[in-house]
């Protein structure tokens, strides 16, 4: 199936890892141009070094943090001076919470999580539209969660932040509909990625989320990879009529 997104450039925040990476990859062997941005300058260099290798597409990687306005003015001009327009984006960057109740958490932690998983996208999209809308229009994918539609205990902060992006998302869609940019959201449920091994690691119990591995009706955590087969749909042209929604991708987590 042709998705059409040969030629296109797409900016990949949270790219060095995981869900970021995965669809950097996905993109390029669809011929699309990936701009990767994420913190992680050495990690991003070496994702775009391996895209490049495998010369399906091209691939740039710049140093980013979607919390700083600079930066992420700075990714969408690298992405239109190295490739002359920009007709995408996946904003991925995110953070995870510590399990704690409401009351437990620091004043930092609550402000960080804000500041990576909803300011960031706000500034992602506020720097990214106006780039889209000179090329002629694109999409605009968010990377959400199952948190974007529910809470869980001891992550009450996390799913507040996710509930932003589905916020930002539907207003967005709403914005730019008859402009010529879709914007929607992938929400995931658990995944196999980095950021949930080091979860695993700080939380000191190696079998912390196998229960919540069990509540997946399909029995397991999606794969990075997974995750990009729909964050590629909604980019591509075969969801043309798509705009506003989010596409849950969680193994059934959210049926119960």
């Amino acid at each position: 199936m042709d998705l059409g997104l040969n030629g296109k450039v797409i900016v990949v925040t949270g790219a060095a890892s995981g869900i970021g990476a995965a669809t950097a990859r996905a993109l390029a062997s669809e011929g699309a141009h990936v701009v990767l941005a994420d913190r992680n300058e050495e990690s991003v260099q070496a994702v775009a070094r391996a895209i490049s290798v495998e010369g399906a597409a091209e691939a740039t990687a710049i140093a980013a943090d979607v919390t700083n306005a600079e930066d992420v003015q700075r990714m969408v001009e690298t992405a239109v001076s190295r490739a002359g327009r920009l007709d995408g984006a996946v904003n991925n960057a995110g953070i995870a919470q510590p399990a704690m109740p409401i009351d437990q958490l620091a004043e930092e932690q609550f402000d960080q999580l804000m500041a990576v998983n909803a300011k960031g996208v706000w500034l992602c999209l506020k720097y990214e539209i106006p780039a889209i809308l000179a090329s002629g229009g694109g999409a605009v994918v968010n990377v959400g969660s199952v948190a974007s539609h529910i809470a869980a205990q001891g992550q009450g902060a996390y799913a507040g932040s996710k509930h932003a992006v589905l916020g930002l998302t539907r207003g967005a869609a709403l914005d730019y509909a008859q402009r010529g940019i879709r914007v929607t959201a992938v929400c995931p449920a658990l995944v196999d990625t980095p950021m949930a091994q080091k979860f695993v690691h700080e939380s000191g119990d190696p079998s912390v989320l196998e229960p919540v591995k069990a509540a997946h009706p399909i029995g397991r955590a999606a794969t990075p990879e997974e995750v990009a087969d729909a964050v590629l749909w909604q980019l591509s042209e075969r969801a043309s009529f798509s705009t506003g929604s989010a596409m849950l991708v969680d193994g059934g987590y959210t049926a119960w």
